[in-house]
């Protein structure tokens, strides 16, 4: 008698074909273009969230400072802003921190400007503003302050 040999069975060959691959990669780059917009935005509105707490520091530092010496500025009908103690400008922040006192000593305006270029660069609030009465503000076009201010 004679002896078969069988043959070993050959795997069956998997795999994706190159229109399966070229569908998915399609699909994620429709998805990565929706959401990348929206992350963008996410993390913009969580630093101007950032910039409204330092604001509202920078303004508490000059009520303080008001309240000893009865003046915003260092010298009388001055516009120089105090620097003992020294305010509390915070740095590493996609932000730039400045007050300005007007020319009696009597009001200021805390301003957080937006670096660029940066995640902040194609912000639509602009630079946003404080002043010492607590009028919140915006520089920025087609935005309410209450869409810039959210507290």
């Amino acid at each position: 008698m004679f002896a078969y040999r069988k043959r070993p069975k050959l795997p069956r060959q998997t795999g994706f074909t190159l229109i399966e691959v070229m569908i998915v990669v399609a699909i994620v780059g429709i998805l990565a273009a929706i959401a990348y917009p929206s992350y963008m935005e996410h993390i913009r509105k969580g630093n101007r969230a950032d910039a409204e707490a330092s604001l509202m520091q920078l303004s508490q530092f000059m009520e303080r400072y008001y309240t000893g010496t009865g003046r915003y500025s260092k010298t009388a009908g001055g516009t120089d802003v105090p620097d003992s103690p020294a305010p509390p400008f915070p740095t590493g922040t996609p932000y730039t921190f400045s007050i300005t006192v007007n020319s009696a000593g009597t009001s200021y305006t805390a301003i957080a400007t937006p670096n660029s270029p940066g995640v902040m660069a194609n912000d639509k609030c602009g630079n946003l503003t404080l002043t010492n009465t607590g009028l919140k503000g915006q520089s920025g076009t087609g935005v309410t302050t209450a869409d810039c201010w959210r507290r």
